[in-house]
């Protein structure tokens, strides 16, 4: 039997009217069963979002100053939905006792978990589902990690005694019972749990948008939207500085193998993009989608037969480790090695760095180029399709960027190429254009 779980973000549940539309696609499928809310995000593009304001009361308290306009603020936009929708619910000894806690200088993870936690509240009311908190399915270690076994065996068997039921985003508890909110994507990484937990055929995430693009819109000018991409491919695309949603958020799901279709709460007749474990599809353009970031640099190391040197490589990262820098790429060849960091975890540290490598193996020649831009390319469909390279390298040099960086995996599914900062929109286009017709 079908069974679907349901992620709305921010936008998706910031007001009554939203709220209605949300309704309205979950009762429109009765498989459509679980369902995680976000906070109230933004209504307009200069609102604040709920969760915004409950870190700002947090820091309001912790500095012993009045909190009471900033919270009375966030009581009305939920006494507004309630209002708006006409539901029987009174949420004022809570308030309370949220204000209270706020007074007394409550964790900084429990203010701000309560904008989901009264969505949610709410939601459920309107839709007439049970209310499943976070903190009694989701748990951490006393670490701070995340505990999957034990949230996925306790979370499966509160939701096999609820048909329907809605759960709060972002929170769970710590061994002690205290909440402790997830440090990145914590809705989404939710309702992947949730998913994995209710054994879902589809993880449904609801946001702004429909689906991925094949590229930010903020450089190319109305990409394509992207129909299916593998968990892989989304891997590489996130990890270069893709949105709409974090890798951290696909491993629940991505370990049961269940697919995620993101949707858009605003045109739910879109299709969507789907995340999926793998594919025979390939797209007509070859590529699925092009990502990247600026502001990295590189370190040469130049050295006759370092290949023959047994441990080189290990010796020059283990120095880049000791400084507590994280590399990016590793392209070498036989007499050279470069290994691309991020420029500002560099700046701090270079001198050490120089001087530990130096120290380690003994360079004939060691430089720092600055001012790089990383563009991954990625796509399925490169590990059978010729010519791929040339046609990136060619539309790079038609377009007068010259190469700074190659490096592509052993998979073929990613050619990165690293040009310089002030092409890197232009290196974009011109990728984008050659590929995407």
């Amino acid at each position: 039997m079908s069974l679907k779980v349901l992620k709305f973000g921010g936008s998706s549940l910031a007001d009554a009217n939203q709220f209605r539309r949300v309704a309205e696609i979950i009762k429109s499928e009765p498989e459509r069963r679980y369902i995680v809310a976000s906070a109230p995000g933004k209504r307009t593009s200069v609102d604040i979002k709920v969760t915004d304001l409950l870190y700002k009361c947090y820091e309001l308290a912790i500095n012993e100053e009045d909190i009471t306009e900033t919270f009375n603020e966030i009581k009305q936009r939920y006494i507004d939905i309630i209002n708006e929708l006409k539901i029987n619910l009174d949420l004022n000894d809570i308030f309370e006792k949220i204000q209270m806690s706020m007074l007394h200088n409550s964790g900084r993870d429990y203010i701000a978990s309560r904008g989901e936690y009264l969505n949610a509240m709410i939601l459920a009311k309107y839709l007439d589902f049970s209310f499943i908190d976070a903190k009694k399915v989701i748990f951490f270690k006393e670490d701070g990690t995340f505990d999957a076994d034990k949230t996925n065996d306790v979370m499966s068997e509160y939701l096999s005694k609820h048909r329907y039921a809605v759960i709060p985003g972002f929170y769970g508890s710590m061994p002690n019972g205290t909440i402790k909110t997830f440090s990145r994507g914590g809705s989404d990484i939710t309702g992947s749990i949730v998913a994995r937990a209710a054994r879902a055929t589809v993880y449904e995430n609801w946001t702004d948008v429909s689906g991925f693009l094949m590229a930010d819109p903020r450089c190319i000018s109305n990409p394509k939207p992207i129909n299916t991409i593998t968990y892989k491919e989304l891997r590489e695309l996130s990890y270069m500085g893709a949105t709409v949603l974090h890798e951290d958020a696909i491993f629940p799901v991505r370990y049961s193998k269940i697919p995620i279709n993101i949707k858009n709460t605003n045109r739910p007749e879109d299709r969507g993009t789907f995340i999926v474990p793998e594919t025979d599809e390939i797209s007509e353009d070859v590529i699925t989608g092009i990502a990247g970031k600026t502001g990295f640099s590189t370190i040469t190391i130049e050295k006759d037969m370092m290949n023959a040197e047994l441990g080189f490589g290990r010796r020059v990262l283990q120095v880049i480790e000791e400084n507590e820098v994280s590399f990016e790429h590793f392209p070498s060849g036989i007499d050279t090695m470069t290994v691309v960091v991020p420029t500002k975890d560099l700046h701090a540290k270079r001198a050490d760095i120089m001087a530990g490598i130096c120290k380690a193996v003994d360079p004939e020649n060691i430089f720092v180029e600055e001012n790089l831009a990383l563009i991954a390319i990625v796509g399925r469909g490169m590990v059978k399709a010729k010519g791929t390279a040339a046609r990136i390298f060619t539309a790079l040099a038609n377009a007068s960027v010259n190469i700074r960086m190659i490096d592509q995996g052993s998979c073929e599914l990613n050619i990165i190429v690293g040009v310089d900062s002030n092409d890197y929109i232009t290196a974009l286009k011109a990728i984008y254009r050659e590929f995407v017709k």
